[in-house]
């Protein structure tokens, strides 16, 4: 029985203003695609990996595609395709202008679902093989079906949903789920949380980035401010004062981003990472007293607080605890996918969650040479034998390397397919990262790889048992280990672990342990293969490029050890930049303060204002020109380089590469895509 899970919007890459769900266009997000086939899963892709747009709401084509293509299959040979919502909350709608995109007289949204991927993918589906499922009890399926408990409580937060619920408490038993109760959007702490964070100057999928900070700060400082927000009531249940925003409003002014944090700032962390702790922990303890379940399952984006997580370990409430990893949206796809597993064919178990290594492998070696001989302007490269004791010596000499193997990984974290590796010894190593490879606040912590059979000599273990192989929990490091691991130790003396398993990863296994016997420590240094304008790289040549605009020292992809190449700006005259098919060119005409006409031009892509840059005239008009195919030089050829000096042209070029606005490819692997 083959089964696709499906989450995100209804866009198609080139398209912008189609809205659905009953949210904002822009509220909706990690969209992805999920394979399941007689019970397992065979493929998982989230949208962005593929498209190269963080957290993208399109509808997820290239995540489809993908995931047939790794399961060998057509998509009229699936027997269900399992969309993410109620049926009685998908509700189709076009803003203004942008009607002519879409002009269905569908009223069925099976019928649309079904017609539209038809289309797409040019095959017949009827709309009998669409299945829409609730939300949230997506998110509770893909944590119970893949926790292996039989019987369990299971809580599911994130921000909203389109049938009004930000969060729901079920009771399962023996594959069954009993609804206990639900938190009303309007109630949501995933939204308070990105209400309160946009006073520190970030926004929507900047959470984790606040979480990191609140160590910095004391909750007590603002504390009897942060409990006028919200009124614990009886079994189980809160409330949010609604009019508490303006009292924020009056009591601080925003940090705005890119000002210095003050101490305000960080207390204001503190204070509101406890509120959100308080409130879970309150649901928490009535629904286990009142059913007396002793494991736990979460998911929703709020699940993935793992500070949160580390003090609902250390409360003791459960014995154990699965938190879902991919608990965001994206994880719908694979919740409404094991949903319908389950119901067409309810005699096949779903194999308890071992890893998550669900995407494309890389290349054989002769895949990786040819990648690479197509950017041998710009890298030098060598095939060894040895490559685990090769890297494990690069990192015990102190270099910050990219590591790409096997199969990536679904869902927001890297876990040593796709990563960055450093030694976690030197405080400095976290400066060094944030800075020459993140571009990103220095207060933020990395995490520890460990082997897991020296987990408990480095962190202290709360007695409730969860699985600690996807970076879901932050644990306290043994006092004796703090200094020890200083590039992996927050200030307060924590980390969000991941632990490593011979049976699940062995080459990444291996390198830990090699690192091992060179230092006497177990564990390396591990942050996601990207750079802060991305999201974690996916193929061979999306790894170089990263490479090649990041300060990562060394890159190692499969068996090759490849390095950096100094190259002359006039190197780039021979790239072929491309646009994305979500991006468009826009120009703009106005005044001046002195009242002269004046023309503005940008390059923006259809997810959320922050992608988009301005651009020069020159640079402008070589877009517009772009093809896939043209070099930079034949471009220049073909719309002059105007007052703009040819080397400043190439810098601005380079920029938007580096933010990822455009793509650029030597023009011999064009040339070989091509032939």
């Amino acid at each position: 029985m083959k089964i696709l899970g499906i989450s995100g919007g209804l866009e198609l890459p080139h398209e912008e203003g189609f809205t659905s769900l009953n949210l904002k266009t822009d509220t909706i997000h990690d969209s992805a695609a999920v394979l399941i086939v007689d019970g397992q899963v065979v493929a998982a892709y989230e949208e962005e990996r593929l498209n190269r747009i963080k957290h993208s709401g399109k509808f997820p084509v290239q995540a489809i595609r993908r995931c047939l293509e790794i399961g060998g299959i057509r998509l009229d040979e699936v027997d269900r395709i399992i969309f993410y919502c109620a049926e009685s909350h998908l509700k189709f709608e076009t803003i203004g202008h942008r009607q002519r995109y879409r002009d269905y007289p569908y009223t069925d949204p099976k019928a649309f679902l079904a017609e539209l991927l038809g289309r797409y993918f040019q095959v017949g589906l009827s709309k009998d093989q669409v299945v829409l499922e609730d939300h949230h009890h997506c998110h509770a399926a893909s944590a119970y079906y893949m926790s292996g408990f039989d019987e369990a409580l299971i809580v599911t937060i994130d921000g909203a949903s389109p049938e009004g619920n930000a969060g729901l408490i079920l009771s399962a038993k023996g594959g069954s789920l009993k609804s206990l109760g639900s938190i009303s959007n309007g109630d949501s702490v995933g939204s308070f949380y990105d209400v309160v964070i946009e006073f520190l100057g970030y926004t929507t999928h900047d959470e984790y980035k606040v979480m990191g900070l609140a160590p910095y700060g004391n909750p007590a400082t603002f504390r009897r401010l942060f409990k006028k927000a919200f009124t614990l009531l009886p079994e189980g249940k809160y409330r949010l004062n609604q009019g508490w925003y303006y009292v924020l409003m009056e009591s601080f002014e925003p940090r705005l981003k890119g000002e210095p944090f003050t101490q305000e700032h960080k207390d204001i962390a503190a204070a509101l990472q406890e509120t959100l702790e308080i409130v879970v922990m309150h649901i928490l303890e009535h629904y286990q007293q009142a059913t007396g379940h002793k494991k736990l399952c979460m998911a929703g984006g709020v699940a993935h607080n793992c500070t949160m997580n580390g003090k609902i370990l250390y409360a003791g409430l459960f014995d154990e605890v699965f938190i879902q990893p991919a608990a965001h949206d994206a994880g719908n796809a694979l919740g409404g996918a094991l949903i319908a597993s389950r119901k067409v064919a309810p005699q096949v178990q779903t194999e308890t969650l071992r890893h998550l290594y669900w995407g494309t492998a890389i290349q054989s070696e002769d895949g990786v040479l040819q990648t690479l001989q197509q950017w041998e302007r710009f890298v030098s490269y060598r095939k060894t034998d040895h490559v685990v004791e090769d890297a494990a010596k690069l990192i015990a000499g102190g270099a910050v390397i990219g590591w790409v193997q096997g199969r990536s990984e679904f869902g927001p974290r890297a876990l040593g397919n796709r990563s960055i590796l450093a030694d976690p010894r030197p405080a400095e190593n976290k400066r060094i990262i944030n800075s020459m490879v993140k571009k990103r606040e220095g207060y933020r912590p990395f995490a520890p790889s460990i082997l897991e059979e020296y987990v408990a000599d480095y962190y202290v273990l709360p007695q409730t048992k969860a699985p600690y192989s996807y970076m879901n929990f932050v644990l306290k490091t043994q006092e004796d280990k703090q200094e020890l691991l200083g590039a992996v130790t927050h200030v307060d003396g924590t980390a969000r672990i991941q632990t490593v398993s011979r049976e699940t990863n062995e080459k990444y296994w291996r390198l830990i342990d090699e690192f091992r016997k060179l230092t006497d420590v177990p564990v390396l240094l591990n942050t996601s293969f990207n750079n802060n304008a991305e999201p974690i790289v996916d193929s061979i040549e999306d790894a170089i490029v990263s490479f090649l605009t990041t300060n990562i020292n060394t890159l190692i992809i499969g068996d090759y050890i490849i390095d950096k190449k100094p190259v002359s700006k006039e190197e780039f005259l021979h790239f072929v930049p491309r646009r994305p098919d979500s991006s468009e060119l826009k120009m703009a005409i106005g005044y001046t303060a002195e009242g002269y006409t004046h023309k503005a031009y940008e390059i923006r892509l259809h997810f959320r204002d922050k992608y988009k840059t301005a651009l020069s005239e020159e640079v402008f008009k070589l877009l517009e020109q772009s093809d896939g195919k043209k070099t930079v030089a034949e471009l220049l050829e073909l719309t002059g380089s105007g007052t703009k000096a040819e080397v400043d042209i190439i810098d601005e070029i380079i920029d938007l590469w580096s933010l990822r606005l455009i793509s650029l490819r030597p023009y011999e692997s064009v040339a070989v895509a091509t032939v």
